[in-house]
């Protein structure tokens, strides 16, 4: 789903700081042992403000927290250095986070007082003698250093004609951050998310050690830091598996009026079929608009709809006396040898759906325009200023059998009559395609929605738009609606408890065992 704010001022919001743990600041003079002394004087272990500025916020623009200091590593080596001595270390006074390029929202990737270690200098340091992303030589994986983009990764590999074959909507995210949440987007219903199509990684853990894992190798540690929010160790190579590439999609944004409707034709979309596959679609999700503002929220969607086509909807929506208006967004991928049959098999899928007569719209696209999207529209956006604005984000993951429940109570209900400044996306994922092993939590049901509600404050309302979203959870709460949230953050123990379930004691065994000191990841809160 193409992320688009509707972004019209541009705001300028407080921020409020986490309270460091050990060290106040960076402007102290800090005298490092051993081994850091080095890399302080190479000047990859920093405490100046140009360092430590850049990492005290993130794409959330809502809280800051300022490290006492960055480590630029040159190499792996260089963050086991630093590890090892924190582990070693008894009166060590540093929490250490892992940061790839910011994108949380509420400081998950922050270390207040603490130290963060800048995982794209990896990839800036590396040499053509030693790539950090390495496509196999028969094309069935690709060995990525985890500072490196989803985007040179895509490159990359389809430079050899293949590529991984599930994504995030925004691929210029870090390898290592999205496998540290899961990795969701639309060819999750039928390829699982990222973490399932990991093959191996390697691993430097609390204690410094670098480890390689699979399923079948140090099996414990693979699956804990698969969605395991960086408590483990930092991924600094993973193993994904590829797939032959399409050259093409056929793009089709579907338009409904009932959410009955549109809900049913999406779970019919992402069902087994009687050979055994899943869907025929290669992309599916969808979106939905409340009915204030949806000529401009249609607009801001993307470059998808021309006016005619926001008109006909529009007009529609007030034809049908909607309170809102869903979209299934979904591709065909296809290359050379399906070229000629893949008009005709786009117009057999869409007979069996029930959307809006004449309100289906298809585009041509290249695979790789597909994928990459939404970064042109980040582009625009920061060029005018209105990217960096607070962005109070809610990620949900809803059971299917409650999924109509919060339609009615959240889209048909708390969102009626506000303005709504960002996407909202709703889109069926399928449970067997999620190893339960692995650390990533979902609802306890086969099938289940993820909801993400991606709002941008821009016009001084930050308060209001948090307020909202606290509205929404306290609503799924007293409605016992048995949701996950997604790059959730919590404050309260408590609360990572009940998120975990009956993974949490496992979570902590494992925690225990590969950074018994508590020191990774503390922006997460959930050992802090």
């Amino acid at each position: 789903m193409a992320i688009v704010h509707v972004l019209l001022v541009a705001l300028i919001a407080a921020t409020t700081s986490h309270a460091p743990r050990g060290v106040h600041g960076a402007a102290a003079k800090t005298t490092w042992p051993g081994d850091l002394a080095a890399l302080a004087k190479a000047i990859r272990l920093r405490t100046d403000p140009n360092a430590t500025v850049p990492a005290s916020t993130d794409f959330g623009n809502i809280t800051s927290a300022l490290p006492a200091a960055v480590l630029l590593p040159s190499s792996p080596a260089d963050v086991a250095t630093l590890l090892r001595a924190a582990h070693s270390d008894p009166k060590w006074p540093y929490t250490i986070s892992f940061r790839g390029r910011g994108h949380s929202t509420m400081g998950q990737a922050l270390a207040p007082g603490g130290v963060v270690v800048d995982m794209p200098s990896l990839g800036a340091s590396s040499s053509p003698a030693a790539p950090r992303i390495n496509v196999s030589a028969d094309g069935r994986y690709v060995d990525a250093g985890g500072e490196q983009m989803w985007i040179d990764v895509l490159r990359a590999a389809l430079a050899r004609g293949v590529a991984p074959r599930s994504w995030t909507d925004y691929l210029h995210l870090t390898v290592g951050g999205t496998l540290s949440n899961a990795g969701i987007s639309g060819q999750t219903f039928r390829h699982g998310p990222q973490i399932s199509n990991v093959l191996e990684l390697d691993v430097i853990t609390g204690y410094g050690e670098t480890v390689t894992c699979s399923k079948s190798l140090s099996p414990d540690l693979f699956n804990a830091v698969l969605g395991g929010l960086g408590q483990f160790g930092m991924i600094v190579r993973a193993r994904i598996a590829l797939e032959p590439a399409p050259a093409r999609a056929k793009w089709a944004r579907l338009v409904y009026t009932d959410f009955a409707t549109f809900s049913a034709d999406q779970e019919k979309l992402i069902a087994p079929r009687p050979d055994g596959s899943i869907g025929l679609f290669s992309y599916l999700e969808g979106s939905a608009f409340v009915i204030h503002g949806l000529a401009a929220a249609l607009k801001n969607s993307g470059t998808f709809f021309s006016d005619a086509d926001v008109a006909s909807i529009v007009a529609r929506a007030a034809a049908k006396n909607a309170t809102n208006v869903y979209v299934i967004e979904a591709t065909l991928n296809y290359d050379n040898a399906t070229a000629a049959s893949v008009d005709q098999a786009l117009k057999s899928v869409l007979a069996e759906l029930r959307f809006e007569e004449g309100l289906s719209f298809v585009r041509d696209a290249s695979y790789l325009e597909f994928l990459d999207r939404v970064y042109g529209e980040e582009m625009t956006l920061d060029k005018l200023g209105l990217w960096r604005v607070p962005h109070p984000w809610l990620n949900l993951l809803v059971p299917r059998s409650r999924i109509a429940d919060f339609d009615r109570g959240v889209f048909g209900g708390i969102l009626q009559g506000t303005d709504i400044a960002g996407p909202m996306v709703i889109y069926p994922l399928n449970k067997s395609k999620w190893d339960d092993s692995m650390s990533a939590v979902t609802p306890a049901e086969d099938v289940f929605y993820a909801v993400s509600m991606l709002f941008s404050s821009v016009a001084n309302d930050l308060k209001r738009l948090q307020a909202q979203n606290q509205k929404i959870l306290r609503f799924c709460d007293l409605a016992g609606i048995g949701y996950k949230e997604y790059l959730a953050h919590y404050t309260v123990r408590g609360d990572w408890v009940r998120h975990f379930g009956g993974k949490w004691d496992r979570f902590v065994q494992m925690k225990d065992k590969y950074d018994p000191k508590k020191l990774l990841s503390p922006g997460q809160d959930i050992f802090n």
